[in-house]
């Protein structure tokens, strides 16, 4: 558990900081543990965007508080041991896989799953990615491949994930070129994005 100082403590800039020093530490200490015991994982959703978009633009990144990570199902078990090993405990809310930090139990400050593979919700028309779709961008870091993740955010299409396509189209991360792979639907909603931003 990190140390506070009285100044981080007193002033708003000094707390957004812990905040991300928070969400930075979970995402080490899980990507590292799901590494040293051989479970293929893949980063996707926000922490996802921030890595694509820092390929092209670092001071384009837009942070975000939410660690979403990408495993299969059969592998929840040692999943579940190796989260063990750096304080998470695996819990489901509102059938919502999981993982708890013992020192911060709070459900919107875990570490969130993702089945690969699978739904994340009954009404998609089409499942995330498998856990092959995903490739290396930092150090023994596994992120969700570019076209993977495009998918799950046209899928979602909640306001944050238009963003983060928005923030992936401005850096050329995303171009016309990627809405023939598309299905209809899907194709259609990307069209508007990048019509929107003049592309």
């Amino acid at each position: 558990m990190m140390i506070r100082t009285a100044d981080q403590l007193a002033n708003p800039w000094g707390q957004h900081v812990m905040a991300l020093d928070d969400v930075t530490d979970r995402l080490e200490r899980i990507t590292a543990a799901l590494t040293e015991a051989s479970v293929p994982y893949a980063l996707v959703g926000g922490q996802a965007v921030a890595m694509w978009v820092a390929t092209k633009d670092p001071a384009a990144v837009r942070t975000t508080k939410d660690v979403d990570i990408l495993i299969r199902r059969e592998d929840l078990p040692r999943a579940r041991a190796a989260a063990l090993e750096v304080d998470m405990d695996y819990c489901e809310v509102i059938g919502v896989g999981m993982f708890l930090d013992r020192n911060d139990p709070n459900p919107r400050h875990a570490v969130h799953l993702v089945w690969a593979g699978e739904k994340a919700r009954p009404n998609y028309d089409f499942p995330s990615p498998t856990i092959d779709q995903r490739q290396t961008l930092a150090p023994n870091t596994q992120v969700v491949s570019l076209a993977g993740l495009v998918l799950m955010k046209l899928l979602s299409n909640r306001d944050q994930d238009r963003v983060h396509l928005r923030d992936m189209i401005e850096v050329d991360l995303i171009g016309r070129h990627m809405i023939e792979d598309l299905p209809d639907e899907l194709a259609s909603r990307l069209d508007s994005l990048l019509t929107e931003s003049g592309r």
